[in-house]
């Protein structure tokens, strides 16, 4: 395995397993890791990536777990199906580009409720996501009050809808447009050679978040997915200060 940041070396000290979150009037299921040791624990919402809930994005669940979090892992793609061949991208976009934003905020509400509902919950809230789960973390954050601190990791497709569409039906609105709505603190984390989202928007970021707790930055020598470690994007130092720097906001603002 590579050296990756956070590696949970003890399996003892957490468990994990399936739970399913009431949401809309259905329940979702969600990949739950927790402290194995009662205690007052936070909770953070890990979003996946555009491919679905792989096990990597589980994993990063059990991470957290592992440093005092009561961590879950939503299905943001189970009321409409999974994509077929997560290996082929052209697969995978019409599901990503399909999922409503409203269903998506309503689903990660869900999610946060059900972890503040959890024996032991201190009602802090966090969310972190990636690539498309980075474009949901910044939805969540810009439209719900339910969630405390925010880390949007590459996310794609902030300042447009689509390759080919400022707004769609699904997404109706540029996530940038919303940053006004800032509800909690966010950092923002950008690779240096990533091309979606392009590094100009961390400025951008910033620029629409005057005003509101807004962190950004630059990860020299890593493009997009670069904590990703099943894929070949893995960067292993600055997936290391990544993680670091992740852990660091989460402890500040949610613990």
């Amino acid at each position: 395995m590579a050296n990756v940041p956070g590696l949970v070396t003890d399996p003892s000290k957490i468990k994990g397993g399936l739970v399913h979150v009431p949401s809309g009037g259905s329940k979702i299921p969600a990949y739950l890791a927790q402290p194995n040791q009662d205690g007052n624990y936070p909770g953070i919402v890990v979003i996946h990536e555009a491919f679905g809930l792989a096990d990597h994005i589980c994993d990063l669940a059990r991470r957290f777990a592992n440093i005092g979090y009561n961590a879950i892992a939503p299905d943001l793609y189970w009321r409409d199906g999974n994509p077929k061949d997560p290996g082929d991208i052209q697969t995978v976009f019409p599901v990503m580009f399909g999922l409503k934003d409203s269903q998506a905020v309503g689903d990660l509400e869900a999610a946060a409720d059900f972890v503040n509902g959890l024996k032991g919950a201190t009602g802090k809230v966090g969310a972190i996501g990636f690539c498309s789960g980075g474009r949901h973390t910044l939805l969540f954050a810009c439209s719900s009050s339910k969630v405390d601190a925010a880390v949007d990791c590459w996310g794609g497709f902030i300042h447009r809808a689509t390759p080919d569409a400022e707004t769609t039906p699904s997404r109706p609105t540029k996530v940038l447009d919303l940053m006004g709505n800032l509800h909690c603190p966010l950092f923002g984390v950008f690779g240096g050679e990533d091309q979606n989202p392009p590094v100009e928007l961390a400025d951008e970021m910033k620029k629409r978040g005057a005003g509101k707790d807004v962190t950004t930055k630059v990860y020299q020598n890593a493009g997009h997915a670069f904590l990703a470690d099943y894929r070949p994007s893995y960067k292993e130092g600055p997936a290391h200060e990544l993680w670091k720097d992740a852990t660091a906001f989460f402890a500040k603002h949610l613990k």
